[in-house]
């Protein structure tokens, strides 16, 4: 008979030795006549009734000189049995396993040897017995265990028809075949058996059973290990995924303005402009009901948003100071386009350098704004001088305190949408003068210098000046000069529009007006002067490029393309 060697595992009790103790178990099947064995069938019944697999755990005989088994391992029983111990019920709120009654040890073992440290190898069952083959028990042939002495007789008799499951093979037939019982078999268990060997006898192969009255015969049996270490084949059920070969590519980053996507602005453009007209309701209604109250209708009487200037203040606009208008709205205009190209422009087209100073080589997009700033600054001081000789002055430069709490009246109209109805021909409100006083002598005076001190006019040798007024000084106030030149041209063009468009045209653009405010209500002169302007104004727009460019600045230096 084949022995084999239980894996050991943990312990059961903290510091006793490791489960299951150190023995051999011996697995066979044995096929004899009943009569031979009339003491095994008993045994063999209440396993066949309950549906037990055929394995029963049994001691070997010892030596006489054997010491007495340890604590914790199973005990001897008197009838040649072996008291197990017990552990969890198999079924929720059953019995202990295994049964406590000590006879019962060698006829209902457990289906299978427990095994250890989570194996999850399938222990098959006994294979094909021939049910009609008559049931024959022998006596078992003993080995000395280490753990202790014990003894245990070795039978085997039919049982239940195991049920069929599944076919080993694809398309084969349900495994066990048909006509398979379980046998109850006596095996001898060793120390060091890693799982117990199953063995299947078939009917055909069956020799002569033994003859009657010699109890240490064995049965002739065909014995037939089965290897249990390669696993069941199985059909597959689950295949990998289309993105375990092929992964899609990535998105590509949005193009950014800036800090945000083109998306990223729309929504903050839009979320902005609610905001901000929420706000701008919210501060509509709260100073219309200020200005309803007692006090702020005095103040309002008090100061309606201008005073009186000094006595021969100049009334009306010359024609000088129309045509001033104009250049300076051109000129503005192509500064700011000009100025925004140098800041974003990473690679330039062309280059200018002038004729006597071959190192001083800038873009052509720098030297076409200096230009302008050259020809704005010009036109700048002419329309100074010609507001003192004229007088102009006194209209653009408060002269009394009381320009403050007017500029405030003034503030609050507008905000209350109840604007003030000044006549410009005969005098600003005072929170215009005070705008047109901070845009001609303080904005216009900063880009003019911080201009200077980042071109290539300013004195390289200066050290003294330079460290003096740095040129980080100039880019930082520079930049925010004109964006105050570029909200001051929106707000301003939407008062004219939105104060009585044709009388105020008339006045910047014709020159013509009244110290009645609707003598030129319905006149158009100003406005088809306007058109005109804009058109021009387009027109070099476009037109400022390095190709019309390049030839104007070939006049005054040379122009390449490196």
């Amino acid at each position: 008979m084949a022995t084999r060697t239980l894996r050991r595992g943990l312990p059961r009790v903290v510091g006793g030795d490791p489960w299951p103790p150190a023995s051999e178990i011996e697995v066979s099947d044995a096929a004899a006549p009943a009569a031979a064995a009339p003491d095994a069938a008993p045994e063999a019944a209440p396993a066949a009734e309950e549906g037990v697999d055929s394995l029963t755990v049994a001691q070997p005989v010892p030596s006489p000189a054997a010491l007495q088994p340890p604590q914790g391992e199973p005990q001897v029983q008197p009838g040649g049995g072996v008291t197990l111990r017990r552990g969890l019920p198999r079924t929720p709120g059953g019995e202990p396993w295994p049964p406590g009654d000590p006879a019962a040890a060698p006829a209902e073992p457990p289906r299978g040897v427990e095994r250890a440290e989570g194996e999850t190898k399938r222990v098959e069952r006994a294979e094909r017995v021939d049910a009609s083959a008559p049931a024959t028990a022998a006596p078992a042939t003993a080995a000395p265990a280490a753990s202790g002495p014990a003894t245990a007789p070795a039978a085997s008799v039919p049982g239940e028809t195991l049920r069929r499951g599944l076919p080993r093979t694809p398309g084969g037939e349900p495994w066990p075949p048909a006509g398979t019982t379980a046998v109850v078999a006596a095996p001898v268990a060793e120390a060091g058996v890693d799982s117990p060997t199953l063995t299947q006898s078939v009917s055909s192969a069956a020799a002569e059973s033994p003859a009657q009255g010699d109890p240490l015969a064995e049965p002739s049996t065909a014995v037939a290990a089965i290897d249990v270490s390669t696993p069941l084949p199985f059909q597959r059920t689950v295949f990998p995924g289309k993105t375990a070969f092929t992964r899609s590519a990535p998105k590509p980053e949005p193009e950014r303005i800036g800090p945000f996507t083109k998306v990223q602005w729309a929504g903050a453009v839009i979320v902005g402009g609610i905001a901000l007209l929420g706000a701008a309701a919210m501060a509509v209604f709260f100073v219309r009901w200020l200005l309803s109250t007692g006090p702020m209708q005095d103040f309002l009487a008090t100061y309606p948003g201008e005073y009186h200037l000094p006595e021969g203040a100049p009334v009306g606009f010359p024609g000088w100071l129309a045509w001033q208008h104009f250049f300076n709205v051109f000129l503005m205009v192509l500064i700011i386009r000009s100025g925004l190209r140098i800041r974003t422009e990473k690679r330039p087209t062309a280059f200018w350098t002038p004729r006597n100073d071959p190192k001083g080589k800038v873009s052509l997009t720098i030297w076409f704004h200096q230009s302008l700033d050259i020809l704005w600054l010009v036109n700048g001081v002419v329309f100074i001088v010609l507001l003192f000789v004229t007088g102009q002055w006194m209209r653009v430069i408060p002269t009394s305190w009381e320009v403050f709490p007017n500029a405030l009246s003034a503030v609050l109209q507008y905000i209350s949408l109840d604007w003030p109805t000044e006549n410009g021909w005969v005098n600003y409100n005072s929170i215009q003068q005070i705008t047109y006083f901070v845009t001609i002598f303080v904005a216009a005076p900063l880009a003019a210098v911080t201009g200077f001190r980042m071109s290539g006019m300013w004195p390289k040798n200066a050290e003294k000046l330079s460290r003096a007024y740095p040129i980080e000084w100039a880019r930082a106030v520079h930049f925010p000069v004109m964006l105050y030149f570029v909200v001051f041209i929106a707000i301003h063009v939407f008062l004219v529009l939105a104060t009585g468009a044709l009388r105020n045209l008339n006045h910047m653009y014709a020159a013509q007006g009244s110290v009645d405010p609707n003598a030129y209500a319905d006149n158009w002169t100003g406005f088809w002067f306007l058109v005109a302007s804009l058109v021009v104004i387009a027109a070099a727009w476009v037109a400022a490029r390095p190709l019309v460019l390049a030839p104007i600045a070939k006049l005054f230096g040379n122009v390449s393309a490196r």
